[in-house]
């Protein structure tokens, strides 16, 4: 059997899964998303797991989009399974009546930054960064934005959804995006998990509901359209340049 793209282990209390797909920097390729989500739902389902720390091997938490993945396939049916599997990955975050719990060490990109924003405690160590990088490839941030926009300062928002720069754990922390940034992540998260143990079960699953309500809303109203806009960009010129120059490391024919 292949080994797993996200390694599932308890221990005191808590779920830890961890990326571990370091060929492609964690990108959400369709067997990693299915293996995330089912992490997720055996947590949930455990009375013995009190909440669940996501975290990652390598330098990189997630890249986004497997954008390989996405080349081979016709661009319509890829787009739209990728934007429910986003969709389902992005709501399990937020609805899921247990704590979820970032450690981040590593780059950030596109897709990862809505799974980190989905989260309800980040802490980011001194070698993360991150970065919204989809109008570089003729995109936009549609999906992500489900969790994101409610998490971050309006004006940071504009800034980067607009220009795709990096930005570090200090400001990702000052934007609203992780909860704190940590020298020693590892032991800031245990740190988090001990005030956690003191929380109610059933205490901790309705504080989380209360504060996630109106993210969830924004899931109700807003998961279709925003999942048509997205799928309607994938295989647009644009968007094959995009992608194309990526893959070739190349600027695209728009930033030449």
């Amino acid at each position: 059997m292949a080994e797993p793209l996200v390694r599932y282990e308890v221990s005191t209390g808590f779920a830890t899964l961890t990326l571990d797909s370091p060929h492609n920097r964690n990108a959400l390729s369709g067997r990693l998303v299915a293996e995330l989500l089912a992490g997720l739902d055996a947590a949930a389902a455990d009375d013995a797991v009190r909440g669940i720390v996501l975290t990652h091997t390598g330098n990189t938490f997630c890249a986004g989009a497997d954008l390989s993945e996405a080349s081979d396939a016709d661009p319509a049916v890829a787009a739209d399974q990728r934007t429910r599997s986003m969709i389902g990955v992005l709501r399990r975050l937020v609805e899921i009546p247990k704590p979820v719990l970032a450690r981040i060490d590593g780059n950030v990109r596109a897709g990862g930054m809505g799974i980190v924003a989905g989260c309800d405690i980040v802490v980011a160590g001194p070698g993360s960064s991150f970065a919204l990088t989809e109008v570089r490839i003729g995109l936009a941030p549609f999906m992500i934005s489900l969790t994101l926009l409610p998490r971050l300062d309006q004006r940071a928002a504009s800034r980067y959804y607009l220009t795709g720069e990096r930005f570090g754990p200090g400001v990702a922390a000052a934007i609203g995006l992780v909860t704190v940034a940590a020298e020693d992540p590892a032991a800031e998260i245990d740190r988090f998990r001990t005030e956690l143990r003191k929380g109610a079960p059933q205490g901790l699953a309705e504080a989380k509901r209360l504060v996630n309500a109106d993210i969830l809303a924004g899931f109700d109203s807003s998961a279709d359209e925003l999942a048509q806009r997205s799928a309607s960009f994938f295989g647009t010129a644009e968007v094959r340049e995009g992608m194309t120059a990526f893959l070739q490391r190349r600027p695209p024919s728009w930033a030449e």
